[in-house]
């Protein structure tokens, strides 16, 4: 294990910076990897709050001979943003765009600003910056020029170096430098005369020794200092993967962007037909060339054109119908070989395609039988008129080692990603890994191409470089290191004097595979049952780390968007898994307080399961975590409060009236709160006076008869409704029976188990879960469906359940199979029905577990044939089950309603139908809106009887949902 700082440097650092100094093991643990194979365990974290503090954290890394690391969003693919010494991280505070200037149209940028925030800057000037790679939304500005990042439109606006007009930065021994097109500027002469002597002694070499392609990112840059190219030292810096400076201030340029866009979805028979293609398409100035095959795109290619390969074609225009006509042109010189094309001009189909491509990073790391496939071999470029023979050989390569990837890329620059399902827990599998790469390196060389085509070298590829540029050149790359960096203090092992390529593999420290699995509760059937395995999966695409609003009712990661901490990110949580289970950084394994404490802002919300493009389920593994963590130990209160909710709320059914009465009373509510665990700041639930499996009795309905005639339901009786919420139920009942169908319910008290799922009693969960199960057999062998209005309750019996179970009890598979939602019920057993006209816009919550686990296509279907309109806020409500009623996490909770929710219902109309079929997000909408929501059938069940739904109140919601937690908020 790498040490960390001693005492004397520690004190120094925090002495010296007034930003954050982190050493301990936790905080380091966060930034052991990025989003590559290699692993380095840094020495401190430093969060700079500005240049000063910078040049303050270097002289004390100087004196203590500490090597510095700049880090970005962590997004990097080749290991370049890992680091032994102290990792510099500027996505805390160096995090601001600056200005934009749009009659120059440049803007001024800190190195931690995201892609995204310096987009939506510039967007009112219609302005960009170019380079726009996947990462987009959580990738900086400082990290894509350490990278020289390029994206999908370099083939309209180039690469990173063609965008950045000047860059402020700090040496490794503190001198201030400013970049702007020639030599450096400031106090370093001696670097300035260095550059400049360099490029003049070697004029021939740098002439000839580069190869010239769009995407070549290997290497320095060192044929920008010859005369003819300005002796440009921004460009020579660019690209260097922070081994020379460290950069606080850039001023970059910014490209007009074309008001209207068309999107030409291009089939052909198989890749490299498509690669063939791609560069032809040039000519037509297209502002994308994409490319990907079958076997990246798998199901989701039904959408696209005939083929076995597909173009993705941007192109723009003044207006849209220039951006029309110029697709269909393209569409028409582009017939030749083309198996099917298609024409997208709406930008929500176009969204949806786009998401196909950007999300391939993540989908590429599991092949189709769910083996593994990692990077390492990833982002080469060649020549675009030779990227279809390259693709044929790099298959046959592929083949000829025994290995699988599915390449996809930027292919109108001739630059190929792919992910290999490469070994690399096994000494074997890393020799293989190895015998490949140096193949793959002499094959992308033989075409004239370069290894990295836009994420740079890193460790990936560095030690392979001497292949591409040999030796003279290599010799001068160390020249150049030493010129701006003598003390070899900045990023050491990455472009010169490289790290190889299989040391510091990020899997070397985890048990080995032969070892015997973790002993975990979940059966992981994605990871055959391994948790090391589920806990790979991710890879640190960073997906997670977005800070705006999710779009497409996305939900994935309210935490991190709420609190903007690494730790509460589902990266993060997965890093803390990952060094726990290595054991060498967390030493204190499923006890540790590092990993508890990361994972108590989890709200479970279950959204990474569909948002993470490798399906990182966080929620499962916080369970797990859970469970492990207060074996055989005192849990905390609201563990026994919410957990155990079903025992309490049927014990207490029989006392409603008097103890919502109780709880009316603030002392005794205050009380109540403290015993159990519960935040202050929330109202206690009222009980219904009358369950509704009471009322249900009460109607006298016969149980289940062979004879029925017409279809029949199974109702399921989840505890919100029959406690909290019984009159969703009732008017489900009204909506299903008016619908042709015939209801019935369980015979007995039946639980999913939720809450003690949530709190990780797994143990409890199971008995629970088994419990139900026996008493729904007789409903299961009639094959009837189960129609669950609760979606958390509907997720844990779909997806919870069979998971936690496993494949010994055939049963569980079963119940999941037979699990519907409402809307689902109804679409499938009554096709032919019509539900009653509303009328009426709507606001309100989709469930996030219905996001992640159910979907809500149904739901839409119903509500549009209702005459429901309007759109239901995505992400998460911030109440979250238990999450947000649980003491200490009201801020977060509060934080996470006001991002979207509370927001849509402030700007909803007068009359506007609030909807949520979640206990908990009708609640959060109560207590921090102001507003009644409803369940769906409670809002068809009134059209029924030509009853208007009740409108959402005129006055806007109480000024305490916009206030910070104060006292008088009990």
């Amino acid at each position: 294990m790498e040490p960390g700082l001693t005492p004397d440097a520690e004190r120094d650092l925090r002495a010296a910076v007034r930003g954050d100094v982190a050493a301990d093991a936790g905080s380091r643990a966060l930034m052991t990897m990025d989003a590559s194979n290699y692993r380095r365990v840094p020495a401190a974290v430093v969060a700079p709050r500005d240049a000063d503090d910078v040049a303050a954290a270097l002289t004390v890394c100087r004196e203590h001979g500490l090597p510095v690391v700049p880090r970005g969003g962590g997004t990097s693919i080749a290991g370049q943003a890992t680091g032994t010494g102290v990792v510099l991280d500027f996505t805390r505070y160096m995090n601001r765009v600056l200005d934009v200037d749009p009659a120059a149209r440049t803007a001024g940028v800190q190195p931690g600003v995201v892609l995204d925030d310096l987009a939506a800057a510039a967007a009112p000037y219609g302005l960009a910056f170019g380079p726009d790679p996947s990462t987009h939304s959580r990738c900086t500005l400082g990290g894509m020029i350490g990278n020289n990042s390029c994206g999908a439109h370099s083939v309209a606006w180039g690469t990173t170096a063609d965008n950045v007009r000047a860059l402020d930065v700090l040496t490794y021994r503190g001198e201030r430098l400013h970049l702007a097109g020639g030599l450096p500027e400031g106090g370093a002469p001696a670097l300035r005369d260095g550059l400049r002597r360099l490029a003049d002694d070697h004029l021939a070499l740098l002439r000839t020794g580069f190869p010239q392609l769009p995407r070549r990112i290997s290497g320095y840059a060192l044929d920008s200092l010859l005369p003819e190219h300005g002796r440009d030292a921004v460009r020579a810096f660019t690209g260097s993967e922070g081994t020379l400076g460290v950069l606080t201030e850039a001023t970059v340029g910014l490209v007009p962007v074309p008001a209207a866009r068309a999107l030409v979805v291009l089939g052909y028979p198989d890749e490299s037909a498509a690669a063939e293609a791609a560069h032809l398409l040039l000519p037509q100035r297209p502002l994308t060339i994409e490319g990907m095959a079958a076997d990246l795109v798998g199901p989701r290619g039904a959408s696209l054109p005939r083929g076995g390969a597909w173009l993705f074609v941007e192109v723009g225009g003044d207006h849209p119908d220039e951006a029309l006509a110029r697709a269909r042109e393209l569409c028409r010189t582009a017939d030749d070989g083309v198996t099917g094309h298609a024409v997208v001009a709406g930008p929500a189909e176009q969204r949806a395609l786009w998401r196909i491509r950007e999300d391939a990073a993540g989908i590429a790391t599991r092949m189709p039988d769910g083996s593994e496939a990692w990077p390492g071999w990833e982002d080469c470029a060649v020549p675009p008129a030779r990227l279809g023979a390259y693709l044929r050989e790099f298959r046959a390569l592929l083949a000829e080692h025994g290995l699988r990837g599915a390449p996809y890329g930027h292919f109108g620059d001739g630059c190929v990603h792919v992910r290999i399902d490469f070994d690399l827990v096994d000494k074997a599998g890393v020799a293989r890994f190895r015998r490949f790469s140096e193949a793959a390196a002499d094959l992308v060389v033989s075409h004239g191409g370069s290894l990295s085509g836009e994420h740079g070298d890193g460790q990936a590829r560095a030690e392979m470089l001497p292949k591409m540029y040999g030796p003279e050149l290599i010799a001068l790359f160390s020249v150049f290191k030493e010129l701006w960096d003598p003390d070899r203090g900045m990023n050491p092992g990455m472009l010169v004097r490289p790290e190889e390529i299989d040391t510091n593999l990020r899997f070397a420290v985890l048990p080995p595979a032969n070892s015997r699995p973790v002993d975990v509760e979940f059966t992981y059937p994605d990871d055959r049952g391994d948790f090391s395995a589920a806990v790979r999966r991710c890879v640190g695409v960073a997906k997670c780390r977005t800070a705006a609003p999710p779009g497409d009712s996305a939900v994935m990661c309210p935490s991190f968007r709420a609190t903007g901490d690494e730790r509460h990110s589902t990266r993060g949580r997965a890093r803390l898994l990952h060094e726990m289970l290595a054991g060498e950084l967390i030493t204190d394994g499923w006890r540790s307080t590092d990993l508890r404490d990361a994972l108590d802002l989890c709200l479970s919300c279950k959204g990474c399961r569909t948002d993470c493009p490798v399906g990182v389920d966080m929620a499962t593994y916080k369970a797990e975590f859970l469970h492990h963590h207060y074996r055989r130990r005192l849990r905390p209160r609201a563990h026994y409060a919410m957990g155990w909710l079903p025992v309490w709320l049927r014990a207490a059914a029989p006392f409603a009236r008097l103890l919502s009465a109780l709880a009316a009373n603030r002392s005794v509510a205050s009380l109540l709160k403290r015993i159990g665990g519960l935040a202050r700041e929330r109202e206690l639930p009222e009980l219904a006076s009358e369950t509704f499996t009471r009322w249900w009795s009460a109607r006298n309905t016969n149980g289940l008869t062979a004879e029925a005639a017409e279809p029949t339901v199974v109702l399921w009786p989840d505890t919100f409704t029959e406690h909290l919420s019984p009159a969703s139920g009732r008017a489900a009942v009204r909506v299903l029976e008016a619908a042709g169908l015939r209801v019935v319910t369980p015979p007995q008290a039946v639980c999913c188990g939720l809450t003690w799922v949530s709190t990780g009693q797994l143990g409890h969960a199971k008995a629970v879960m088994r419990r139900t199960l026996d008493r729904l057999e007789p409903l299961l062998d009639a094959g009837l469906p189960l129609v669950v209005l609760e979606p958390s309750c509907a997720a844990a019996l779909r997806a919870d359940l069979p998971e936690l179970l496993g494949p010994g009890e055939p049963r569980a598979a079963r119940l999941a199979a037979s699990v519907r939602t409402f809307a689902e019920t109804l679409e499938e057993f009554a096709p032919g029905w019509r539900p009653p006209r509303i009328d009426r816009a709507v606001a309100g919550q989709t469930h996030c577990h219905q996001h992640a686990v159910l979907g809500d296509a149904a739901d839409r279907r119903l509500r549009e044939r209702a005459g429901l309109t309007g759109e239901l806020t995505g992400g998460c409500c911030g109440l979250a089950g238990n999450f947000g009623f649980e003491r200490g996490h009201f801020e977060v909770s509060q934080a996470c309603a006001q991002e979207a929710l509370l927001p849509a219902l402030r700007a909803a109309a007068p009359g506007t139908a609030v909807l949520a079929d979640g206990f908990s997000c009708r609640t959060q909408i109560a207590q921090l809106g102001g507003v009644r929501a409803r369940h769906l059938a409670e809002v068809l069940a009134e059209g029924l009887d030509g009853q208007p739904p009740e409108p959402r109140p005129e006055s806007e919601p109480p000024e305490s949902s916009e206030r910070a937690p104060a006292d008088d908020a009990r």
